[in-house]
């Protein structure tokens, strides 16, 4: 086996595999690692708007994940307390559907896709332990197989795509830019049984200080994530002793008014409830000397706005068109990294500042109510609304319709 490479990956879930998937079809040598398996779960909402599937059939891997039997849908069911938002998400780049398939086929499939190019190595069960540097510049890393052995590997640059608590990152010396703590605890689990009340869609309910989301999924499951305040302490501790039990206990209490409440009571667990207390909406510097972040390594923020996996993609496929720009000889850190920076805060800082917004317990103002029951009300506002997710307009969009309607 070689040990130099053009590019080391660690990392080899969605980003990871997608940027080695890029990088193998532009002829760059890639050895792709990860400290797992595959196919392994991983802790998730996994939900792809479809701005994201237009993405993974440019790829040529789309065909694969529909043939899991995981649904598509294109509609929305959002309560934002007394208003009620419907509607279908605009068409983005000629796709119409979106696709919450489950981390066991999506990263599975994904890995396969990009090890199937002549050009890229995978080594799984490797963990990294430290990174090799000549003088200042990265230049590849140190780690252990999954026999024992300690080894080194070279390239001309290491790309940590190794998820919210990286290791590349921390290795590296990665500033964080921006941290904002989230103010809730967030649960998910798989459930059988729960019907929807026509095709399938997605549900997003905001009622007082509980949120609830749901997806169709794989293996004729839904998805449920349900947050709550983490300064509730005594719901946390029951939580933790019996997760299921209360999981519904808040649904019920929560949303009890909502057909939601009602469907939910004759669905079945299919797998443990899992949680995440607490967490920072972050993003941290992208690029340095010899090294460079992507998806979750780079800027971890709130699932509740459903932006991690187009963002993991989204980071991959820019991150390879500028070492496609500035070629990897002779290097010109400083300019590659402000094109990376650049780029990617116009891209996804937008909805980065909306989950920082969201992730905030604050009950909504009188004002706000009345502009959401207004994007309710005009199907106009309410597209513009739904298009902000799948990046088919910004926010600003929004801002400046509702604006309009306002001054009407």
């Amino acid at each position: 086996m070689r040990t130099d490479y053009d590019v080391i990956i660690v990392g080899a879930r969605i980003a990871g595999a997608t940027l080695a998937y890029e990088l193998g079809q532009a002829g760059y040598k890639v050895l792709l690692v990860d400290k797992g398996r595959f196919p392994s779960d991983v802790l998730s909402t996994h939900n792809l708007f479809n701005n994201s599937l237009a993405m993974l059939r440019e790829m040529g891997v789309l065909d694969k994940l529909l043939a899991t039997g995981t649904p598509t849908y294109k509609q929305a069911y959002v309560q934002l307390e007394d208003a009620v938002i419907k509607g279908i998400f605009p068409e983005v780049n000629g796709e119409s559907e979106c696709l919450c398939i489950r981390r066991t086929y999506l990263d599975r499939i994904l890995f396969e896709h990009a090890c199937s190019l002549e050009c890229v190595h995978a080594l799984q069960q490797f963990r990294v332990t430290a990174l090799l540097r000549e003088g200042e510049v990265v230049t590849g890393v140190e780690g252990i197989e999954s026999g024992g052995e300690a080894v080194q590997y070279k390239a001309k640059l290491v790309v940590g795509a190794d998820g919210r608590r990286s290791t590349i990152r921390s290795l590296a010396g990665s500033k964080c830019l921006a941290s904002i703590p989230t103010d809730f605890a967030s649960y998910v689990g798989y459930f059988k049984g729960f019907c929807q009340e026509n095709e399938p869609c997605t549900e997003f309910y905001k009622l007082g200080e509980r949120i609830a989301i749901v997806f169709p999924t794989s293996d004729q499951l839904h998805v449920v994530g349900l947050m709550f305040p983490l300064a509730n302490a005594d719901l946390a501790s029951r939580m933790k002793a019996n997760a299921e039990t209360v999981f519904r206990e808040v649904i019920q209490s929560g949303f009890g008014e909502t057909s939601f409440a009602l469907r939910f009571q004759k669905a079945e667990a299919a797998g443990p409830i899992r949680g995440l207390l607490g967490y920072d909406n972050d993003w941290h510097e992208a690029m340095g000397k010899g090294w460079a972040l992507i998806g979750d390594a780079l800027s971890f923020k709130d699932p509740a706005v459903g932006q991690g996996m187009h963002d993991a993609m989204y980071s991959a496929r820019l991150l390879k068109e500028v070492l496609a720009s500035h070629g990897l000889e002779n290097f010109q850190w400083e300019k590659m990294a402000a094109q990376y920076e650049s780029e990617l805060t116009d891209k996804c800082q937008p909805l980065f500042q909306v989950a920082c917004e969201m992730t905030r317990n604050v009950p909504y103002t009188p004002e706000q109510n009345m502009v959401n029951r207004l994007i309710a009300a005009h199907p106009r506002a309410t597209s513009a609304f739904l298009g902000m997710y799948n990046h088919a307009n910004g926010p600003g969009e929004l801002g400046r319709l509702i604006g309009e309607m306002l001054s009407q």
